[in-house]
């Protein structure tokens, strides 16, 4: 079992960084590298000089279409030239229906991409986190570093609380975790009982893991009053992990926007590959 189709998202306005980093990735597992090259649309004027603007507009937004249309063509031959399983797919989009359109084409792979460029660019990072996480639920790499980028992770950081989210991570993770040579499921102020049966935090878990192959290590950490991904970056540090896997936005939109949360603080500060789902 392993992911036979990697989706990578690049910007019309990104070097070749990210897209030459997804073919090693996905050569890594022998992979079909899906790429979709986006081109966000210049929005319609609207002053009061909409009418006498209009035509410039329209000038440059074909402007822009011909130069999706020019950096297809490059994706396409550097692809070529990798001699790699791939299709690639330019879109003019609204900025608005963006994270959409990632979705609809994130339904066809087993996990996205977003690799170091992608990652710096906050606003695109953000309509791609949502259009597969939300829109398509599928799962996502984060890569904030391409020298530790990896899909054969030797030690996994499985961050686990006992929700769906973590359950559905764990679930996608399954090829990463069944590959690696230490899984350390970890759990940051974990509670007596879980699912209401009297347990140790993360046995049933580790069981589960245990059947399919992974080589489970449980840790149990207290925060000491540290906020929780605080405690699992350093714990990712300590155990000199090569990818943190966790569930993602366990609360609703409008709680992670006002209140943050765990998996935000990981996207915003990650120094290491983050496999997330939910």
């Amino acid at each position: 079992m392993t992911f036979k189709t990697v989706l990578s998202v690049v910007s019309v306005e990104h070097s070749d960084g990210d897209l030459r980093l997804a073919i090693d990735l996905s050569r890594q597992i022998d992979a079909h590298l899906a790429v979709l090259v986006l081109s966000i649309a210049v929005p319609p004027p609207t002053s009061e000089y909409a009418a006498v603007m209009s035509e410039a507009w329209l000038q440059d937004r074909q402007a822009e279409i011909d130069r999706l249309h020019a950096r297809v063509k490059e994706v396409t031959a550097i692809l070529a030239q990798s001699e790699l399983s791939a299709d690639v797919d330019g879109e003019y989009v609204e900025r608005g229906w963006t994270d959409d359109m990632v979705g609809r084409r994130s339904r066809y792979a087993d996990v996205t991409l977003i690799g170091p460029e992608l990652n710096s660019d906050e606003d695109l990072k953000t309509m791609v986190l949502k259009g597969s996480l939300y829109e398509s639920q599928i799962p996502v790499l984060l890569i904030p570093d391409a020298a530790g980028a990896t899909l054969l992770p030797k030690k996994v950081l499985l961050a686990w609380d006992g929700g769906p989210e973590a359950t559905r991570a764990a679930r996608e993770a399954l090829p990463l975790l069944t590959g690696a040579e230490d899984v350390h499921l970890t759990m940051v102020d974990p509670r007596a009982t879980e699912d209401g049966l009297n347990i140790e935090p993360g046995t049933d878990l580790a069981a589960y893991l245990a059947h399919h192959g992974a080589k489970i290590t449980i840790d149990r950490l207290p925060s000491g009053g540290q906020p929780i991904a605080e405690t699992l970056r350093r714990h990712a540090v300590d155990m000199a992990a090569d990818m943190v896997v966790m569930g993602a936005y366990g609360h609703s939109r409008l709680r992670q926007r006002i209140f943050g949360g765990v998996t935000r603080s990981m996207i915003e500060e990650a120094d290491l590959p983050v496999f997330m789902a939910r």
